[in-house]
């Protein structure tokens, strides 16, 4: 249970994770909040949209469709791994669900069989739509399947969850298949990984967050990534022998 990340704070650790963020129209101010309640938080929840084209897909999930208005989830993540944010605040993605289910969630246990649909999922659970017709065919790039497992660790490691309270749709409501092509215990899995202690950095002569980032991480631009996690104000004032996080890879 948690209180839910403010639009900035979410663009943050997002990135931080090292995710590419892009925000999308006047999405922080984008939610169904006068429906129901937002929060507390429990968890982050995984779509796959059925849909393919990311301008057609993150606008139907900005846009929402008759009988069911957008926001449609909070982001919508693209077959490159680029996570588009079109929502904050309360979204319709999860739609009623299992109440053992969210229990389980919240105890962070082995989830029950979900057979009922009796609480509202919209108002605890963070949700992000990845683009796949979600026939078993369309295939999903591993770049976008790096992006899920950022953006729930990313999720996660703010509040203090471990991998148990990322689910997916068909684990929540009764009917449901998404994300098909995957599973959410082997996708839980990777994000056990990636929740694993930071790797911490000793700084040489002569290290600059743009040298440490392309020597560590494969990426000199994730230099931002690094003085984020470490709240460095001034990216350029190191000192030898200091010691500094890293973002997973």
């Amino acid at each position: 249970m948690a209180i839910p990340l403010t639009a900035s704070k979410l663009v943050e650790v997002l990135r931080a994770e090292g995710v590419t963020v892009h925000e999308v129209r006047s999405w922080r101010t984008h939610n169904r909040d006068h429906k129901g309640p937002w929060g507390p938080v429990n968890g982050v929840m995984i779509h796959h949209t059925v849909t393919s084209g990311t301008e057609s897909s993150v606008r139907i999930c900005y846009d929402g469709y008759a009988g069911l208005p957008g926001p449609l989830c909070h982001g919508v993540i693209d077959k490159r791994g680029h996570v588009h944010l079109v929502g904050n605040g309360r979204a319709n993605h999860a739609g009623s669900g299992d109440g053992d289910v969210l229990a389980a969630v919240v105890d962070e246990r082995a989830l029950p069989v979900d057979n009922e649909a009796d609480t509202d999922g919209n108002r605890h659970f963070y949700g992000f739509e990845a683009i796949n017709l979600g026939n078993g065919k369309d295939p999903w790039p591993e770049e976008q399947l790096l992006a899920i497992e950022r953006v729930a660790a990313a999720i996660c490691r703010h509040h203090g969850w471990t991998e148990r309270s990322t689910i997916g749709h068909l684990e929540w409501q009764p009917g449901k298949q998404d994300p098909r092509g995957f599973g959410m215990d082997w996708m839980r899995g990777r994000i056990r990984d990636r929740l694993k202690p930071t790797v911490v950095y000793t700084v040489r002569a002569g290290d600059t967050l743009w040298s440490i980032a392309a020597g560590r991480l494969g990426d000199g631009n994730r230099w931002r990534d690094i003085a984020q996690l470490n709240g460095l104000k001034n990216p350029d004032d190191l000192s030898v022998g200091q010691k500094i996080k890293l973002p997973k890879k």
